[in-house]
């Protein structure tokens, strides 16, 4: 009887140990920069996802102002922390409004890419775009690194995660950060490549 239960206490012992779950690595735009953190759209996908499955965590690790060489750095650690299934990058707006080198971003997403899946876990990627400041040939070297890391690591994506966004004039009055009314837009644009890569019990019936 002692050995069964302690066979027992190794076996939930072995399950606890890979929570699992969606790691979003980002920037102010998932770290809701500027509005309440309840109204942004990894809490908005926290909230649904928590009614259809309960044990899988979402862990935000955004920071504001990161750059995608701070989340190559950061990337490491939070795996080993967190042992998420699945990796949601959404970095690279900081990398191009510093004017920082497109290809040392595609680098580094690339590594947390690569990162991610020698830690068991998948990746998607939410790609962006920036206003044409450092001039046209610079800021179409920036959005083509994402279409080259998506196709070349074979990771699904968004093209431009902010997409209808300023179109609809949902901005703050920095011209940056989307407002309240952008979350449930963005929660949608994200979505549309992280429900497919969900545990099937978490998917809407539409993905299964």
């Amino acid at each position: 009887m002692a050995r069964y239960l302690l066979l027992i206490q190794l076996l939930c012992l072995t399950v606890s140990v890979h929570a699992s779950g969606v790691l979003i690595l980002g920037d102010s735009i998932s770290a809701a920069y500027g509005i309440e953190k309840s109204a942004g759209w990894v809490a908005l996908m926290d909230q649904q996802l928590q009614e259809r499955c309960p044990d899988y965590p979402v862990i935000n690790a955004s920071v504001s102002g990161e750059t995608t060489a701070g989340g190559k750095e950061r990337l490491s650690a939070l795996l080993s922390r967190h042992q998420p299934d699945l990796v949601v990058i959404e970095l690279g707006g900081n990398d191009g409004l510093r004017g920082l080198s497109p290809m040392a971003m595609a680098s580094n997403i690339e590594q947390m890419v690569t990162l991610s899946r020698e830690a068991e876990a998948d990746a998607v990627l939410l790609g962006m775009r920036i206003p044409p400041n450092y001039g046209q040939q610079y800021t179409a070297l920036f959005e083509q690194q994402f279409r080259d890391v998506a196709q070349s690591s074979n990771v699904p994506w968004v093209p431009f995660f902010l997409d209808g966004v300023i179109e609809q004039g949902w901005v703050q009055d920095d011209g940056i950060h989307p407002t309240i009314e952008a979350q449930p837009l963005l929660l949608k644009a994200a979505l549309s490549v992280i429900e497919p890569q969900l545990p099937e019990h978490c998917q809407t019936r539409s993905h299964q």
